[in-house]
């Protein structure tokens, strides 16, 4: 838009007539009607002096006006009226807001040219009119790209979500399955085990009944051996009484007894040799089966005790299995309340979109009744103004004929030579006389109140500048200002004239010049009974709306922190929780749920401005606690979220209204009262930068590295407690001795970084504390550099939501893995493009060259060919270095940067692959160490692999595909850039 203008087709406009550019208008009429928003043309057209306050409000509010286009069309038949001066306002105003609506009805193309517009307005308002356009523009833009970036957070955090819930579910059901399989398994042991018990059984039935048998063969035995030692005792017997025979027989017996004794002693033989003969094979037997009897019982004893051996490993089995069960079952326990519980979550989510859902419908109901109530309140004014201008012109009549009936009297009764201006006027009667019209009056009574607000346009308008209706606090408060101004007229209503100013016809129209007449007849000594009638305006209170808009309070603000007590944060906004009682910040009428915006005051003769719409708690209770004297606090009504904020703090679902992320550059141990350890690069969710009972600390957690979820709480140093710590860190790294340095190398690769040198570099203002600015500084330059070290950065989140590119480092080690990375399913090397000479000049203008090949051959690395690879679905990987990592951010691609440290071990590991890429060992260490100090300088975290985790090749590229799988599921944070 910017630029001269150059026609195309049409007429010059400055040497066009009214009525050939009202001609021009109204051919384009229906284009004009379709395509204009009138709500955003009338400031100009206002300023412009083309429409009046009451113009607006018809166009505005009117109900017979149901769309735009009748607005629009409304509006050019107001601005017909003003002749050439409208048509050239709407052109002008046209070429601002609506260029290519403007080439289309006059052929030129739009310029924001001073010698192009007509001189309706004074340059240095249409300078300011144009600045504030523009800014309102961007600011809708803005909001408008926040909506967009918090709506596709939400739902990227929403759809995470389910998905964890679908995960959950699957793991529940596959536990579920091999806990069914498993105490299936359990049955079929069990069956198995009680198998073995009647096999055990049965064996101890047999091992009774062989024991039985061995009892029953030993007794049998025992009662053999007692017959063999009976007989034995017979048989000896038997030979000693035959040998006393024998001796008795030989000294008596006679001859005839021999015969007999003979044959008894024969018989005695036989049955001897009966019983000698029988005796051992019953002891053969015998003895036989009592081998077998003890052989048997020896077996038994070996299969019972191998059977209790079996017993033993079952019961220990079974109660393993148990146990094992057991465990299953806790965790398909666990499983099973968490999966409830993100059903619950879920169902919760979804309470809360509806919820959220049905709070906007209501809220546009409520704006609609708000709309129609103040259409039907202006319709009714209009009706009212109008009786009221019928009654005054009634009574002008009125006063005319009793002036002209009193002059003719006078006149018959004066000199005939005397002339009466009343009988001139009763010959001119004055019919160009001007209808009445309002005037911005200010209420006597609330002179007092506007005292104490600024000179803000904005808030003591009659009515507001734009079509969407005021807040209900806003209604709540125009309400009562309008219930205590009728109040105020009602009581004044028993006199007419004490009501009305006088404005006399002699002047200009634009600048009146009222003058009061009192109620008790006594008429002003400025004003002659012989001039024409004066016209009567109705003298009302200014109509003060307060919308959202921000309102000024200027008091004595000796120790305000006193007077004031604040609540809130850098999310909720800061808002005055309580008021002392007869304080002046409570005379001048500061109550709970304003929102502190800005605070002005003076200091050493300099006055100051500090901003604190988005500071946090701390920022603000130190910004307040510099004010001493006198000071402008600018205040915004927002009692729906402060009254929210108090609930959520009653409740405890918050701490305070405080929360953002930040990266620590500095490692801090655990300490006493709750001290949280951290370490370098470590992400933390502050939710408290005032928390009780402590101080120079802030209350944090720590993040999930997947997910945006707090694990572990506790409490950290605070910005500038950090600040001091960190300086006293470099101070003790810095006095080290040489010696101890390089002690220090050797177990440097094993440790983990101590510090992280960031500072505000150029921006000359400290990102993450609140900004004093001199108002009367008339020095609008770029701020001095400026260097601060920062020991905790702000960062943001972003989810990637495809495969992100991969970025290996040192360069010179790159180079060779990428092609080695890139054959692996998943992942494929970036292209190079070939650009001609306007491609290449067009791409570099946007950034779009991520680095070139060859310098002059214009064979580049291109944004597009990352993006394609990209939309594949697979990672893209990077055969570029550093430079190319910012040029990414701006496009909102965000690669995995995975630094491979290097030692002269490591090194001589590569050493083949090297000398094949035509590189030495000491480059690529000379690489390393130079590419190093360089990663602390990104804006966003990178993965570090150590020398000593990988001995070839093939375990660092196994090793990096593990970590590039597990980079993509993480957050990434990324730090505005400071460098």
């Amino acid at each position: 838009m910017a630029g001269e203008c150059v026609p195309c087709e049409g007429p010059d406009l400055k040497k066009m007539g009214e009525e050939e550019l009202w001609e021009l208008i109204n051919d384009n009429r229906h284009r004009i009607s379709l395509g204009v928003r009138p709500c955003i043309l009338i400031p100009y057209l206002r300023q412009a002096r083309v429409l009046t306050e009451m113009d607006e409000d018809e166009i505005v509010s009117c109900h017979n006006l149901t769309n735009r286009s009748m607005r629009t069309s409304y509006m050019l038949d107001l601005l017909r009226t003003q002749g050439r001066n409208g048509a050239v306002a709407l052109l002008e105003s046209l070429m601002i807001h609506f260029p290519t609506l403007y080439t289309q009805v006059t052929g030129h193309k739009p310029s924001t040219e001073p010698s192009r517009f007509s001189g309706l307005i004074k340059y240095s308002e249409l300078t300011e009119y144009l600045v504030r356009a523009v800014t309102g523009m961007q600011k809708e833009l803005q909001e408008a790209r926040r909506e967009a970036g918090r709506m596709t957070t939400r739902c990227t955090s929403l759809e995470s979500e389910i998905r964890q819930v679908t995960e959950q579910e699957e793991k529940s059901r596959c536990l579920q399955a091999e806990s069914e399989r498993m105490r299936r398994h359990l049955c079929s042991l069990q069956c198995e085990v009680t198998k073995l018990k009647d096999e055990k059984c049965d064996l101890y039935v047999r091992y009774t009944a062989a024991i039985e048998e061995k009892s029953a063969v030993t007794k049998r035995l025992h009662d053999l051996n007692l017959q063999v030692y009976q007989l034995q005792t017979e048989l000896q017997k038997v030979q000693l009484e035959n040998k006393l025979q024998r001796q008795g027989s030989l000294r008596r017996a006679s001859l005839a007894k021999t015969p007999q004794l003979q044959e008894e002693v024969q018989k005695l033989r036989c049955q001897l040799m009966k019983a000698e003969q029988l005796d051992p094979a019953h002891q053969d037997i015998l003895a036989q089966d009592l081998a077998e009897a003890i052989d048997s019982q020896v077996e038994l004893a070996e299969q019972l005790r191998c059977y209790r051996e079996e017993n033993e490993q079952l019961h220990m089995e079974k109660q393993g299995l148990m146990d094992q069960k057991e465990g299953l079952s806790l965790q398909v326990q666990q499983l099973t309340l968490d999966c409830n519980m993100h059903q619950q979550k879920t169902t919760m989510i979804h309470n809360q979109l509806r919820e959220l859902q049905a709070e906007r419908d209501q809220a546009y109901q409520s704006r609609d009744e708000a709309q129609a109530m103040i259409a039907r309140i202006l319709a009714e004014k209009d009706t009212l103004r109008c009786q009221l201008v019928e009654l005054q012109e009634r009574a002008f009549s009125l006063q005319d004929k009793r002036s002209a009936r009193e002059q003719q009297q006078s006149s018959e009764e004066a000199n005939e030579g005397w002339a009466s201006p009343g009988s001139s006027f009763d010959g001119c009667p004055n019919p160009n006389r001007r209808r009445l019209r309002r005037m911005d009056a200010i209420n006597p009574m609330s002179l007092s109140s506007c005292q104490s607000e600024s000179e803000d346009a904005a808030t003591s308008s009659v009515r507001s500048r734009t079509v969407e209706p005021p807040s209900s606090d806003s209604l709540r408060k125009r309400e009562e200002t309008l219930h205590a101004d009728y109040s105020f007229e009602t009581m004044e209503s028993d006199s007419l004239l004490d009501d009305f100013v006088f404005l006399s016809n002699m002047g200009s129209e634009d600048m009146p010049t009222p003058r009061l007449c009192s109620s008790n007849g006594s008429t002003s000594d400025s004003l002659s009974q012989t001039s024409v009638p004066p016209f009567l305006m109705r003298s009302r209170p200014k109509a003060i709306r307060i919308s959202g808009r921000v309102v000024s309070i200027s008091f004595q603000g000796e120790a305000l922190l006193s007077q004031l007590v604040v609540v809130g944060g850098n999310k909720t906004g800061v808002f005055v929780h309580q008021v002392t009682e007869g304080s002046t910040a409570h005379t001048v009428g500061i109550s709970p749920g304003a929102q502190i915006v800005e605070v002005k005051y003076e200091q050493n003769q300099k006055a100051l401005r500090m901003v604190l719409e988005d500071s946090t708690l701390e920022e603000a209770m130190w910004a307040l606690g510099q004010v001493t004297g006198l000071c402008h606090l600018s205040l915004r009504p927002r009692q729906d979220e402060y009254e929210a904020l108090l609930q959520q703090l009653h409740n405890s679902e918050i701490s305070s209204g405080d929360s953002f992320y930040v990266r620590v550059n500095m490692s801090v141990p655990a300490g006493p009262n709750t001290t949280l350890a951290v370490s370098c690069n470590n992400i933390l969710h502050v939710t408290n930068t005032r928390p009780a009972d402590t101080e120079d600390a802030w209350q944090a957690s720590q993040v999930h590295p997947s997910q945006l979820l707090d694990l572990q709480s506790g409490t950290v140093p605070n910005y500038y407690r950090a600040q001091r710590l960190l300086i006293r860190a470099i101070e003790e790294m810095s006095f080290q001795t040489k010696k101890s340095l390089k002690v220090g190398r050797l177990v440097a690769q094993n440790k983990e970084k101590e510090v992280r040198i960031v500072s505000t570099g150029r921006q000359g203002r400290n990102p993450m504390w609140v900004s004093v600015e001199d108002e009367n500084s008339a020095d609008t330059s770029a701020p001095k550099s400026c260097v601060s070290l920062m020991p905790y950065t702000l960062v943001t989140p972003h989810y990637p939501p495809v495969c992100r590119p991969v970025l290996l480092l040192p360069t010179v080690l790159g180079r060779i893995l990428d092609k080695k990375l890139a054959g692996w399913k998943g992942f494929q090397l970036c292209e190079p493009e070939k650009l001609n000479s306007c491609e290449h000049a067009a791409r570099l203008q946007r950034s779009e060259i991520l680095e070139e090949c060859e310098q002059g051959q214009h064979h580049c690395y291109t944004l597009q060919s990352v993006e394609k690879v990209m939309k594949k679905g697979i990672h893209c990987v990077l055969p570029l270095g550093l430079d190319c990592v910012r040029r990414l951010h701006r496009a909102d691609v965000f690669p995995i940067i995975i630094y491979i440290g290097q030692s002269a071990r490591s090194a001589r590991k590569l050493r083949s692959k090297l000398q094949r890429h035509g590189q030495s060992e000491e480059q690529l260490l000379a690489c390393s160490r130079s590419e190093e100090p360089l990663l602390d300088k990104l804006p966003c975290l990178y993965h570090s692999v150590a020398s000593d985790s990988w001995c070839d090749q093939t375990s660092l590229l196994t090793s990096l595909r593990t970590i590039i799988w597990e980079e993509q599921r993480k957050i990434v944070w990324v730090e505005p850039d400071l460098w």
